[in-house]
């Protein structure tokens, strides 16, 4: 189903969808041998959503020996470094004395729950409010507490989380850590700009945040059918190239630069190689321009 303005969703639908395949690659990934990440809620959660498919994903039914993008080993690698990429992202900014986080579009994300926060760090969640209560009743089932103070903010990115941010306790006056994982692409790109704007209001100076960095011409082209071929293998009837925004959109690196915040890309074959990875030929062409982004915040806003 297409996206319209407004609209809503479950982790079995539309956008929510997505986290949960997500969630599912990261349940692989933590199943394998000497893993590089380590979720150990992300099972129990993709079963609670129930969708078939994405239980296939989980349990690895649905990949395929040598396929460019279904292929195990290239699967779990490729959601390995994406998650220790802002797993790190966390870690460096509270050893830098960061103790306040935010985790922007969160789904099925559990690092409030799974990394070891310092003693006085708050994290944020943001999400649709079908997806936050889901998740809290279900990870609260399974006797799991946050290991951070945590606090859930249910609304739409497209609304006023900003003020929703700060009723639940947000403090604009402390640096803060935040992160925008597999989220963009689901933005307008006036909406994309917007977002940045919010973030950089209410960030102190010191404050952080991490995104993907991805080259517009790619995801324009070539990105978008290659994503949406791979997920109608593994079974899903979710069309992602419904739930993508085309359109011309400014790079996230040119414009947080462009607002104060000193910006870093590392390239997605660095990213691979850092971890004693070789990204496939097939995934490089596909990967071009591509990296994940890490930013501070210069000065006063």
């Amino acid at each position: 189903m297409a996206r319209t303005e407004g609209d809503t969703w479950d982790l079995a639908t539309s956008v929510g969808a997505t986290a949960t395949g997500v969630a599912a690659s990261r349940a692989l990934a933590t199943k394998q041998p000497d893993p590089l990440i380590d979720d150990p809620y992300a099972d129990a959660l993709v079963r609670a959503v129930g969708v078939e498919h994405s239980i296939r994903l989980a349990d690895g039914e649905v990949c395929v020996e040598g396929d460019p993008m279904l292929d195990r080993q290239r699967m779990c690698e490729q959601i390995a470094v994406r998650t220790r990429f802002f797993d790190d992202f966390f870690r460096a900014a509270t050893e830098a004395g960061i103790r306040q986080a935010v985790i922007l579009a969160s789904g099925l994300d559990t690092r409030a729950y799974r990394l070891a926060w310092p003693a006085g760090t708050t994290v944020f969640e943001v999400d649709q409010p079908a997806v936050l209560e889901f998740k809290t009743r279900t990870l609260s089932g399974l006797d799991a507490e946050p290991a951070a103070a945590l606090h859930t903010v249910p609304i739409d990115l497209r609304d006023d989380w900003p003020a929703a941010l700060r009723a639940n306790g947000f403090d604009p006056s402390a640096p803060t850590a935040w992160i925008a994982e597999g989220l963009l692409i689901y933005l307008p790109p006036e909406a994309q700009d917007r977002l940045f704007d919010n973030i950089t209001a209410l960030s102190a100076p010191g404050s952080r945040l991490a995104t993907e960095h991805m080259d517009a011409e790619v995801v324009s082209k070539d990105w978008t059918a290659r994503v949406s071929q791979w997920s109608k293998k593994v079974g899903t009837d979710v069309d992602l190239t419904e739930l993508f925004y085309s359109g011309e959109r400014a790079s996230a690196r040119d414009y947080l630069a462009g607002h104060g915040w000193d910006v870093t890309v590392q390239p997605t074959e660095q990213a691979y190689a850092a971890h004693g990875f070789t990204l496939a030929s097939e995934l490089a062409d596909l990967a071009a321009g591509s990296g994940y982004l890490s930013a501070i915040l210069k000065t006063a806003n």
